[in-house]
């Protein structure tokens, strides 16, 4: 995907279970899944061609989520509505 689609992670309100995740360096798509307290990170899926794989997850913190990755724009989509 373009990264234009995407932008920085500035509040913890974006952060919303089934947003479209890239990081910063790598062209690689990630679902955004729920927050997990007890281990206090987010739920990551890849994504590959619009397919999600729930048999492998990766376990993020909100801090490395800000520092290192993109999130999918939705101000187009709010502007539609």
């Amino acid at each position: 995907m373009k990264n234009n689609n995407f932008e920085a992670i500035l509040d913890a309100y974006q952060l919303v279970s089934g947003a479209k995740i890239k990081g910063k360096k790598q062209d690689e798509i990630f679902e955004l899944g729920t927050y997990d307290a007890l281990k206090r990170g987010y739920i990551l899926y890849p994504l590959e061609h619009g397919v999600k794989y729930d048999d492998f997850s990766v376990m993020i913190s909100e801090k490395e989520l800000k520092t290192n990755f993109l999130i999918e724009s939705t101000k187009a989509n709010a502007i539609a509505a």
